[in-house]
């Protein structure tokens, strides 16, 4: 039968949800956005929301015991559809071969600061 394991990175204890979670050999992890840093300080620019965004995409997964690679499927989540070629720009560079399946959306986010989000599903057996 297989096992179901919550990820919980460090500060968000109290947050109403996990930074991820492990269900059999399936990673899920939670939309992650790129407004502010490690420290908290805030993140300007889509190009460096995206690099932030996947870094911590990057740590959720390292964390569950794998890593960008193991991907296979992304969500995105962009505020202005002109944000495109320049996300696209920084995506490739975490994801320069053997690219995941992805689905992207323009919609609105929860704070007016944030320009992307992205969720990810990743299989590690």
């Amino acid at each position: 039968m297989a096992r179901k394991e919550a990820i919980i990175m460090p500060n968000t204890e109290n947050a109403p949800f996990s930074s991820a979670v492990r269900a059999g050999d399936f990673i899920f992890v939670s939309g992650t956005v790129g407004a502010r840093d490690a420290k908290g300080n805030p993140v300007e620019g889509i190009q460096a929301q995206t690099r932030q965004c996947l870094e911590s995409v990057k740590r959720v997964l390292e964390k569950a015991g794998a890593s960008l690679s193991d991907v296979v499927k992304v969500q995105v989540f962009l505020t202005q559809a002109e944000n495109w070629p320049k996300m696209n720009e920084v995506y490739t560079e975490y994801f320069p071969k053997d690219r995941p399946a992805r689905t992207a959306l323009i919609t609105n986010l929860i704070r007016p600061e944030m320009l992307v989000e992205m969720e990810c599903t990743a299989f590690k057996p």
